[in-house]
Order: structure tokens, then C-alpha cells, then sequence
């Protein structure tokens, strides 16, 4: 049912469960699961100002993302890496779009039921009211 998928990371040990949930109900020929981990730019500077700057965090997403892709444990399941940098909701967004992705699945942290509003603000809340695809938060 959901042969592209794609699942935004924040490197973080709990979005391994994401991500193996993601494989888990990857099927049809050729199924594809997308890590995607985007690095925050800084609003008004130049990427040239800061280029150290962010190739370092690139270089701790990369060594992040290696070590959240084990092995996967379906052969038949390709697990492809990628690092974009932005807004955090944006580039999800914009990666859903271009790369026709079926279903997005992310983790959620869990809502507080006596302050709610304070969560309406979080990214996985904007991916998921903005995406134009199925999404599923995990907890």
C-alpha cells in the first residue's frame, strides 16, 4: 500500500522507532524508505558567512543518520539517506512533494492535555495539517 516513504528524523534515539515502523509497512515492487534529517539555516546570513558552521552539522546529520540506519531487516526495502537544510516543515514538505512520497511518518512528542495549544506549533503538527500525503505520528 505504501511503496515511498519518507521519514523525517531529528537524529534523536526515539526517532528509530519511526523509522523502523516506516519499514515495517513498506510494500509493493521496489519499496523505498527516506531518512530525511534538515538542518535549520540561520534567517538573515549568508550560508558563504557560516559555511563552517554548517558543514560541521552536516557532517554530525551524516554520522547521525549512519548510525539510525542499521541493517535493514527487510532485503526488499531500499533505506535511502538525506540531509536538506531550511525550515524543518518546509523541507519535509517540499521532499514530499518532489519525490511523490505515499505516506510520512514522524515522531510526535506527546501533547501535555492541560496546557494542548502548546503543541499546535511543532512540526509534526505543521506536516501534519500542510502534507498532501497520508501521515502518521508516532509516540
Amino acid at each position: 500500500m505504501f511503496q515511498n516513504i519518507l521519514v523525517p528524523t531529528d537524529l534523536s534515539p526515539d526517532s528509530r522507532r519511526a523509522l523502523e515502523i516506516g519499514v515495517a509497512l513498506a510494500s509493493g515492487p521496489q519499496p523505498r524508505v527516506h531518512a530525511f534529517h534538515v538542518i535549520e539555516t540561520i534567517e538573515d546570513a549568508s550560508f558563504e558567512e557560516i559555511k563552517d558552521f554548517y558543514a560541521r552539522l552536516e557532517e554530525r546529520a551524516r554520522q547521525g543518520l549512519d548510525a539510525l540506519l542499521p541493517a535493514t531487516p527487510r532485503k526488499d526495502v531500499e533505506i535511502q539517506a538525506h540531509i536538506a537544510y531550511g525550515s524543518r516543515a518546509q523541507a519535509i514538505l517540499q521532499f514530499a512533494r518532489e519525490k511523490e512520497i505515499d505516506l510520512i511518518v514522524l515522531m510526535s512528542h506527546k501533547i501535555e492535555l492541560k496546557a494542548p495549544v502548546q503543541g499546535w506549533g511543532t512540526i509534526s503538527y505543521k506536516v501534519g495539517i500542510l502534507a498532501q500525503c497520508p501521515v502518521m505520528l508516532v509516540k
